[in-house]
C-alpha cells in the first residue's frame, strides 16, 4: 500500500541517552593554527574619528559585548579580536571605507550573515569587520524575466518571502536562510538543497556590483541572460570569499514557484540500495526532481538526542529525502507514488512516506536543515564539506569511523546526494590541535586520492587554507596568488584566508 501522508512524528525506535553537553569558550582564531599577524596598522582613535565622520553614529560598533556576535563564528569554534564593526548603508560609503583602509594599511574582514563554517567571515586578529547587514534593500524585480536586483545584505529568507508574492522563488535555499545574506552566498558560491535542480550561483547570478580593496566600484550589473562582451568579470567575485572585493549588489535569476511540491522520505538498508533508489529517481522523476538528500542513522540519532525529533518511519541505516516540484499536482503525485512502489518492489527501500502537505514537508525538512544549528550541543564537532564520486560517497564515513575508533564519540554524514556533496561530522569531547590534525590529514588525503573536493560549497576560508595546495596544482595556486596581488596589492581584504 502506498502511503501518501502521515500524521505526526512518532518516537518509534529506541531512545538514546544524550551525551554530556559541553560548553566551551571559542578558540581565538589567531591561536588556532598559530598564525603570524600581517604587517597591518593597528586601529587608533584617528581612524575611528574618520569613520565617525563618514557613517552615522549607530553604524559603528565598539562595545566589547556587542562585538562578540561579529567576532565569533557560526559554530562557536573561532573568535576574532576585532575592535570595530562598520555598517555602511551605501556603496559610496563602502568605497570610502575601503579606500581609507587601503591607504592606511588597515586589514578588513568582510562579513554578511556570519553563517560560514570555515572561518571565512571571522576576523583572525584585529581586522576591522565591514558588515553588509544594512545594505539590505530590494531595488527592482522584473516580473516577466524573473530577475531580482537587490543589495548584498538582504537576508535569503526575506528574499524568498518577498518573491512569494509574485509566485517566484530564489534559486538557492539553505538551512541558514533565516540569517545568511545573498552577498555572502555569492561570495562563497553557496550551494544548498536545490542545486540539483537550479544549479549554483555562477549560473544564476546575471550581474553584480563589487568594491575593490582600493575603493574602486566595479559595476558588473547586468540583467541579461546572454552577454559575451569581454571577460566575465562577475565570476571573479563569485566564490572568492571576500578576498578580491566586497559584493554590494546582485542581479539574480529567480524561478517560477512550483504549483505542486511532493516529498518522499525513504528508509534504505544501506547506501548501495539508496544509490539505486537515486538512480531510479533520475529515470522515473527526471523532469520534476528538485532535491535529493541523504542522511544516515547516526544523524537521526543526533537529532533525537538534541531536538527530540526523529524519523517518521522508524529506524533505518540510510534515509533519502526526494522532493519534486512541478505544475500538475495529480501528475506529480502519481509519478512519485509509482516511483515509491517501484523502489519497494525492487527492495531499494524498506519503508517510506510520501506527502504533499506543507506542514509535513516542513517537519521532514526540519530534520535535515536543523542539524548544523545543534552541533554546539554535541561537544566539539568538526564539520567537513566535501564532494566525492557517488560510488565512494558514503564509504568515507565508514572509513573515518574505523580510523578514529574511540577518539571520537560520533561520526555521521548527510548531504546533497544529487550533486555528490557530503557533509561529514566528527564529534569529540574536547577540541585539540592534535585530534584536528589527526582527522584532517587523513580525511583530505583520502578525498584527494578519490578525486574529490575538500570543499563542495562552504569555501576554504581560514580553516582549510593549509590544505588547498594538496588539491590544487602549483600553477593554479600561483595564478590565484597573482590575481590576489592584482586585485588587492596591499592584502587588506580578508587576510589569512584562502591564499
Amino acid at each position: 500500500m502506498l502511503v501518501k501522508t502521515f500524521s505526526v512524528f512518532s518516537k518509534n525506535f529506541i531512545k538514546y541517552v544524550p551525551v554530556r553537553r559541553l560548553s566551551s569558550v571559542p578558540t581565538f582564531a589567531k591561536d588556532y593554527l598559530q598564525v603570524k599577524r600581517g604587517p597591518y596598522k593597528t586601529l587608533d582613535e584617528q581612524d575611528v574619528r574618520f569613520f565617525r565622520t563618514l557613517l552615522e553614529e549607530n553604524s559603528l560598533i565598539e562595545d566589547r559585548c556587542d562585538l562578540e556576535k561579529y567576532n565569533v563564528d557560526f559554530l562557536k569554534h573561532l573568535r576574532g579580536c576585532s575592535p570595530l564593526v562598520l555598517r555602511p548603508r551605501t556603496v559610496e560609503q563602502m568605497s570610502k571605507i575601503l579606500s581609507y583602509c587601503n591607504n592606511n594599511l588597515l586589514a578588513v574582514c568582510p562579513q554578511g550573515g556570519n553563517t560560514g563554517v570555515c572561518g571565512g567571515a571571522t576576523p583572525v586578529f584585529d581586522e576591522i569587520i565591514v558588515s553588509t547587514e544594512w545594505l539590505n534593500s530590494v531595488i527592482h524585480l522584473d516580473e516577466t524575466s524573473g530577475v531580482l536586483v537587490c543589495e548584498a545584505g538582504c537576508v535569503l529568507e526575506n528574499l524568498h518571502n518577498y518573491l512569494n508574492d509574485y509566485d517566484l522563488m530564489m534559486p538557492i535555499d539553505l538551512g541558514a536562510k533565516g540569517s545568511c545574506q545573498i552577498g555572502g552566498n555569492t561570495s562563497t558560491n553557496a550551494g544548498g538543497i536545490r542545486l540539483y535542480r537550479y544549479g549554483n550561483l555562477h549560473g544564476n547570478i546575471l550581474g553584480l556590483e563589487a568594491v575593490k580593496a582600493d575603493g574602486e566600484i566595479i559595476d558588473c550589473m547586468n540583467t541579461l541572460k546572454k552577454d559575451n562582451t569581454g571577460f566575465h568579470l562577475k565570476h571573479i567575485f563569485i566564490g572568492s570569499e571576500g578576498c578580491l572585493g566586497i559584493v554590494t549588489k546582485v542581479a539574480i535569476q529567480c524561478h517560477p514557484k512550483p504549483k505542486s511540491i511532493q516529498l518522499a522520505f525513504l528508509g534504505a538498508q544501506n547506501f548501495t540500495k539508496a544509490l539505486k533508489a537515486f538512480k531510479t529517481a533520475k529515470q522515473e522523476l527526471g523532469e520534476i526532481i528538485s532535491a535529493v538528500e541523504v542522511m544516515d542513522h547516526e544523524t537521526i540519532k543526533f537529532m533525537w538526542e538534541h531536538t527530540d525529533t526523529t524519523s517518521p518511519i522508524g529506524d533505518y541505516p540510510i534515509y533519502l529525502i526526494i522532493e519534486t516540484s512541478g505544475s500538475n499536482e495529480e501528475h506529480d503525485q502519481d509519478k512519485l507514488n509509482k516511483y515509491f512502489q517501484k523502489c519497494m518492489d525492487k527492495h531499494f527501500v524498506l519503508n517510506g512516506v510520501v506527502t504533499s502537505s506543507p506542514s509535513k514537508s516542513e517537519q521532514i525538512w526540519g530534520l535535515r536543515e536543523r542539524v548544523a544549528e545543534n552541533f554546539y550541543k554535541d561537544g566539539y564537532v568538526f564539520a567537513y564539506d566535501i564532494s566525492l564520486p557517488l560510488e565512494n560517497y558514503y564509504d568515507i564515513v565508514t572509513e573515518m569511523k574505523e580510523y578514529l575508533g574511540e577518539k571520537s564519540h560520533r561520526v555521521f554524514g548527510f548531504g546533497h546526494l544529487g550533486d555528490g556533496n557530503l557533509h561529514i561530522q566528527i564529534s569529540v569531547q574536547k577540541f585539540s590541535t592534535d585530534i584536528m590534525n589527526y582527522i584532517e590529514q587523513h580525511l583530505y588525503k583520502r578525498v584527494n586520492e578519490l578525486n574529490g573536493s575538500i570543499s563542495a560549497e562552504h569555501g576554504i576560508g581560514f580553516l582549510k587554507k593549509q590544505y588547498l595546495p594538496l588539491v590544487k596544482s602549483e600553477a593554479n595556486m600561483n595564478l590565484m596568488r597573482s590575481l590576489k596581488r592584482v586585485m588587492d596589492p596591499n592584502g587588506i581584504l580578508n587576510p589569512y584566508k584562502v591564499v
